[in-house]
């Protein structure tokens, strides 16, 4: 209740003279949380981000907002700022996530303006302006996966013989992720992270965005955690971006098998850490809201490591822990 009061009293100080009301609008799988700001006199509604400064940074998110703004993807203007409290006023991009409003029907439309905006930002790529994506960060993220999946949500102790197989195939994972070009990563490039809007689609949570694996966002958008979609139209998707992006002069491979492989292996590294934060996110901050979407992410990854040779010590490891299911997640 302090932090909130906190927040309106900022706000009051910033719309001095104007009459206004806050509600929640989301939070997020950190200790930021967001509120709508609307006004009596029918002004358009404006957001405000609450990030305690003891546990968030909001640095980041203002640097990233520039530069993927000044690459022309439609992201929330930052208003004002009060860096000291973990406050920022924001641009409104709408309420309406790409997770509410995908269909069969309109799917092709929005993932086609979604890869849009995903080119615009990795066109403006360039060394130096976001962190790196390095070797000691993709492998952190992966160790979440025996400590918070494996040893805390299944209980689980790996013997010698199943260590090895896991860090050997973290290895091939890594050498895999590390050779791709490199461009301006999101690393959250999703349904609930694209917004409807006019221009379409409004990008969100973008704060720990670095320079890394160039299919790093692909494979967060069209291996989403929280929707499936059916293979050939994925794969359409991909092909469509690759031979844009080719035109364009980004560096994708210049076979398409060589860069779906790139494709699926940045998906494998993705899915073990998800499944390491979900699992995080449940046992240590007690959000469960997202246990019913571990099947699904563990369902990609089974199904990746099943498809290559060098993962199969990954795949036979997964089935040991994990009895296969099969049926999951949301599928048109």
């Amino acid at each position: 209740m302090q932090r909130l009061a906190q927040l309106e009293q900022w706000l009051t100080t910033r719309l001095a003279d104007r009459k206004w009301a806050m509600t929640p609008a989301s939070a997020d799988a950190s200790f930021r949380r967001y509120f709508r700001v609307r006004f009596t006199d029918a002004s358009p509604s404006l957001i405000v981000m609450d990030a305690p400064p003891t546990h968030e940074d909001c640095r980041p998110f203002v640097h990233v907002a520039e530069v993927f703004g000044n690459a022309g993807a439609h992201v929330p203007k930052v208003l004002d700022q009060d860096l000291a409290q973990g406050f920022l006023l924001l641009s409104d991009l709408g309420d309406t996530t790409y997770l509410q409003a995908l269909d069969e029907q309109n799917a092709h439309n929005l993932y086609a303006e979604a890869l849009g905006a995903l080119i615009a930002i990795q066109k403006a790529s360039r060394p130096g302006v976001l962190p790196e994506y390095s070797r000691e960060l993709l492998h952190r993220e992966l160790m979440l996966f025996p400590e918070w999946y494996i040893g805390k949500h299944k209980g689980i102790t790996l013997d010698d013989k199943q260590q090895a197989a896991l860090d050997q195939s973290f290895e091939r994972i890594l050498a895999r992720n590390l050779a791709e070009p490199k461009v301006f990563v999101h690393r959250d490039f999703h349904s609930r992270n694209l917004m409807l809007s006019a221009p379409n689609p409004g990008v969100l949570d973008f704060q720990d965005a670095v320079y890394g694996p160039l299919t790093y966002d692909l494979a967060s958008l069209f291996k989403d955690a929280y929707i499936r979609w059916d293979e050939d139209f994925v794969l359409d998707m991909l092909a469509r971006y690759w031979d844009i992006a080719r035109k364009l002069g980004l560096p994708v491979r210049d076979d398409f098998s060589e860069f779906h492989r790139d494709f699926e292996w940045m998906g494998v590294q993705r899915h073990i850490k998800v499944l390491g934060i979900f699992a995080r996110l449940y046992h240590r901050d007690g959000k469960d809201g997202y246990l019913k979407d571990m099947p699904l992410v563990m369902d990609y990854l089974r199904r990746a490591c099943e498809r290559y040779v060098e993962l199969a010590p990954l795949a036979k490891l997964l089935n040991q822990i994990d009895p296969v299911e099969r049926t999951v997640g949301y599928t048109f």
